[in-house]
């Protein structure tokens, strides 16, 4: 049996390394009492360089979903528009069906795209992932973005107020365990809890060592939201870094001895700050070496003055950033370069 090791406030919510050996994340507990593990697997497989979204065209997402659970993953994380909801509901069900896991030792996070923000639409849209998913619900349903658009991705200013709406009401028909966002900045924060009186469980947004998002983590912190991180790793592998990301990658001299110093690689420490920063990392990978050492983060601590080299490299540098498609649209979350 494993036993309750500590108990500490984890940015507004409480974390506890309770952790059943079936498990490698601790959980939060988020504001309406249902557990989080505190670590995912994000299985978006990235832009496809025509201005969209790679398709899954092989069983690699159900494959390395399945895996991870075998590993320890208890949190997978999907959305409508990365079409791999199938594949992670055909992974989750095998692992059920062969007695690896319940349904409830599962969480599962998707998310509305942004041509369902009418209220109306709201609820059909996740029935819709749900069919995919082929789950009865979800445990965490997420507004990808604040930002409504049409069919062919061109900018529709239906308010996420009304979005909001629809949401509250899956989550009141037991389509969605928990409800929250995806790239709201502060001011679009507390105007959808002014208006609704219910406050996002969960803030999911761009968090690494470029884009540490101090101020808005500082606020989800004072109002009890979780904060999850997609694009965890930036621009560290210079592989996937653009000409104009500022450092580091990882092969930075300085992060290399001090990942030695602790007997991890470059990304484990990266992966290990934003634990300790308060964020539930969602590293996404279909290699089943890499889901390994993502993992591998939860057995040291980093030191202050390590981890105050890894804040300096904050330059509010953004990775994922679609002004391009969509920064006409007065909800446009991000600032624009003036």
């Amino acid at each position: 049996m494993w036993k309750f090791y500590y108990i500490f406030s984890f940015f507004g919510a409480v974390i506890c390394l309770n952790v059943p050996p079936t498990s490698v994340a601790p959980t939060i507990k988020l504001k309406d009492g249902i557990s989080m593990p505190a670590f995912g697997l994000g299985t978006w497989l990235g832009f496809d360089g025509k201005g969209g979204v790679h398709k899954v065209t092989s069983d690699a997402v159900e494959k390395a979903v399945e895996a991870a659970i075998d590993l320890g993953y208890r949190h997978i994380d999907t959305a409508y528009i990365y079409f791999t909801e199938e594949q992670v509901g055909k992974a989750v069900n095998n692992k059920i069906k062969s007695g690896a896991v319940k349904r409830e030792d599962v969480f599962i996070t998707t998310k509305l795209w942004n041509d369902k923000h009418a209220r109306q639409d709201v609820v059909p849209s996740l029935r819709e992932s749900l069919a995919k998913l082929n789950l009865e619900y979800v445990d965490l349903y997420l507004v990808h973005w604040p930002i409504s658009t049409y069919s062919n991705n061109t900018v529709n200013e239906i308010d996420y107020v009304e979005t909001w709406q629809g949401m509250i009401e899956a989550k009141e028909l037991g389509l969605a365990r928990a409800i929250g966002v995806c790239n709201f900045n502060i001011q679009q924060l507390e105007r959808l809890i002014n208006s609704s009186g219910v406050t996002p469980a969960v803030l999911q947004v761009e968090v690494n060592l470029n884009l540490q998002q101090e101020k808005l983590r500082q606020f989800a912190r004072e109002r009890g939201i979780a904060v999850m991180g997609y694009t965890p790793f930036g621009s560290l592998f210079p592989s996937k870094a653009s000409p104009q990301a500022p450092p580091p990658r990882a092969d930075d001299p300085d992060l290399v001895k001090l990942a030695t110093r602790y007997g991890k690689t470059v990304p484990q420490v990266v992966l290990r700050y934003l634990f300790e920063l308060g964020v539930v990392p969602i590293p996404k990978t279909v290699k089943k070496e890499r889901l390994m050492e993502n993992l591998n983060i939860f057995d040291f601590e980093l030191k202050p003055e390590d981890k105050d080299l890894l804040k300096s490299y904050d330059k509010n540098y953004r990775t994922i950033d679609l002004k391009s498609l969509w920064s006409t649209s007065k909800y446009y979350p991000f600032e624009l370069d003036a």
